[in-house]
């Protein structure tokens, strides 16, 4: 099954028989928008959404309290199931994530769902720019679904996995290249990158429109790096959200990857840890 769906598509799947649930998770990695205020994903929600999907919190149901492990740690399971619940989803039921259009959290939710068991979730090509079908204003409100996370084993690394498969495997860091040589770091308190890990910026995933480049563009680009399904791939960026748009890519190019799911967040919270800077991987 593609782990992504064209606007058409969609378009199509809600007027199936089988209609999938949706998950509006519109969330923005700025803190301030333009006017100064915090970006508001249920406000963007409020203002005009699928008709029938649901607005999902991912600071707050895909992800736990920021700390040491990360800006967007794991979820604690029964609240990141409950909302799943609450949103309708239930072991059988198709799901289809979207969010602004730059996909990294529709991707977060997708790469979840996929990591505790459901077996059928895709995401929005392109995100709710791509949708030219019909918004509404009204929130939905489905009916309670059934589904309760199970966590796959070895879809998750943590930073002595990271530092292993940096020099076993193939690691790629999704952030944008300039973070990863350490010429700028906006958020963390140290730039640079993971020793061993390689730059491979999610932008280089899409086309100008926002949507996946075709997965045989996706296998050549990832083979450069020595990404392949013949070696192990691990991907990491700031905190576990634009990573998961990487893992995400690397499925539509036929390639399985885990994720850091601290990413450099969590890394940089021990000043032990090694910190490599500049375009060379050590």
């Amino acid at each position: 099954m593609n782990a992504i769906i064209s606007a058409s598509e969609l378009a199509d799947a809600l007027r199936s028989e089988r209609p999938p649930v949706l998950l509006d998770v519109r969330w923005q990695l700025s803190t301030a928008a333009a006017s100064g205020q915090p970006f508001d994903g249920r406000a963007a929600y409020a203002s005009g959404h699928i008709p029938g999907a649901v607005f999902v919190d991912l600071d707050r149901e895909l992800a736990s309290t920021p700390g040491p492990r990360g800006r967007h740690p794991l979820p604690d399971l029964d609240v990141f199931g409950a909302a799943m619940r609450r949103a309708g989803v239930s072991a059988g039921t198709p799901v289809v994530a979207y969010d602004g259009g730059i996909g990294w959290a529709a991707a977060r939710a997708w790469w979840l769902l996929r990591w505790t068991g459901h077996p059928d979730v895709r995401v929005l090509d392109g995100g709710l720019p791509a949708w030219d079908g019909p918004l509404e204003a009204e929130a939905s409100a489905p009916a309670e679904g059934d589904f309760v996370p199970k966590p796959a084993e070895g879809a998750v690394l943590d930073a002595d996995g990271a530092a292993a498969l940096a020099r076993s495997g193939v690691l790629l860091d999704a952030r944008a290249g300039e973070r990863y040589r350490g010429e700028v770091e906006p958020i963390d308190p140290v730039g640079g990158h993971i020793p061993g890990a390689l730059s491979a910026p999610t932008s280089d995933n899409v086309d100008a429109d926002g949507r996946f480049r075709p997965a045989a563009e996706l296998r050549a680009r990832f083979g450069e790096l020595g990404a392949t399904r013949d070696v192990p791939v691990g991907v990491y960026c700031g905190s576990g959200v634009s990573a998961a748009h990487e893992v995400l890519a690397l499925e539509v190019a036929g390639i399985p990857a885990a994720l850091y799911v601290g990413s450099w967040s969590e890394w940089t919270s021990d000043p032990a840890r090694p910190v490599a800077v500049g375009p060379d991987p050590q």
